[in-house]
């Protein structure tokens, strides 16, 4: 029997792996690319609106001249109401889910329907909002409907990665924790959450990530076209940057003339995504190093 040749084989196993590693790379270049060619494409077109004026001001004369500084607020709002709604729920959930919970048919269900309703497209949200927050709570097209509404869609997410934030942790800890005497909630507490709150902290940030750019859910449940003014409460109507960037490109009044303050909004949606986008890291890289000191 004739076994094969050494030289022969490792030839073929460099070739197959330098071919693999031309693919990949090709594939990963070609996405950055990408990504560089859509924001040089955003920042040339909408840097020249881009002032003091641009980010503090009213809108003006049919939103084709001012600024957009309704939408930056209604946007901080509806960030801000989504993650106090959302944050606090989905981490008691995905504690309740991981710590407490036994493994069993009822803890894949309720795991496969918070994968399901991942899934679910941002306009069902919005319509669900619509029926619940809007008609049947009376909330009216509101910041807190709105905010309610943005925080469902974000809560699987933020369920998720907590689970997985708390699955990392070793379960040497927990053991440790409780054979010195410490009860359950003590240790999840004062042990596990210490230790995977980097990463809940992450996930929480990408999640307004997402949040700052939802236009179909906030549709149905608190944006409005224009206000002359600013909300003055929580069940008022706000602006949004989503959804005012879809008004300036496809129904405004002078479409042409608004164009380049479209291309300046999303400049700015842009900046905020990538800026929250840098923020998560940096917090990520903040708490990792506070617990290795610890």
């Amino acid at each position: 029997m004739n076994l094969p040749d050494e030289n022969k084989l490792e030839k073929l196993k460099k070739r197959r792996q330098r071919i693999a590693f031309i693919i990949l790379g090709t594939i990963g270049y070609s996405i950055v690319a990408i990504l560089i060619s859509i924001l040089t494409f955003i920042i040339v077109k909408g840097i020249s609106v881009i002032s003091w004026d641009f980010l503090t001001s009213m809108p003006e004369e049919g939103m084709t001249k001012g600024g957009i500084f309704p939408a930056i607020l209604g946007s901080f709002y509806l960030v801000t109401g989504s993650i106090i709604v959302a944050f606090p729920i989905g981490i008691m959930a995905a504690i309740c889910m991981n710590e407490y919970v036994k493994h069993g048919t009822a803890k894949k269900i309720i795991k496969q329907m918070t994968n399901n309703l991942a899934g679910v497209p941002s306009i069902v949200f919005g319509l669900f909002g619509m029926a619940l927050f809007v008609n049947k709570l009376g909330f009216g097209d509101s910041i807190i409907a709105g905010s309610f509404t943005l925080g469902l869609l974000i809560l699987p997410i933020i369920i998720r990665t907590t689970e997985e934030a708390l699955k990392s942790v070793d379960d040497t800890f927990r053991q440790a924790s409780i054979g010195l005497g410490a009860s359950k909630w003590q240790t999840t507490k004062n042990v596990v959450l210490p230790i995977a709150f980097p990463k809940i902290i992450t996930g929480m940030i990408l999640s307004i990530g997402r949040v700052s750019g939802e236009t179909a859910p906030i549709l149905f449940t608190v944006a409005a076209y224009f206000l002359p003014r600013l909300p003055q409460s929580m069940f008022d109507q706000a602006m949004a940057l989503p959804y005012h960037l879809y008004v300036l490109a496809t129904s405004g009044t002078n479409i042409s003339e608004s164009r380049p303050m479209a291309y300046g909004t999303a400049l700015v949606l842009v900046v905020i995504v990538l800026f929250t986008n840098l923020l998560a890291n940096a917090l990520r890289k903040y708490f990792s190093n506070k617990v290795k000191m610890n």
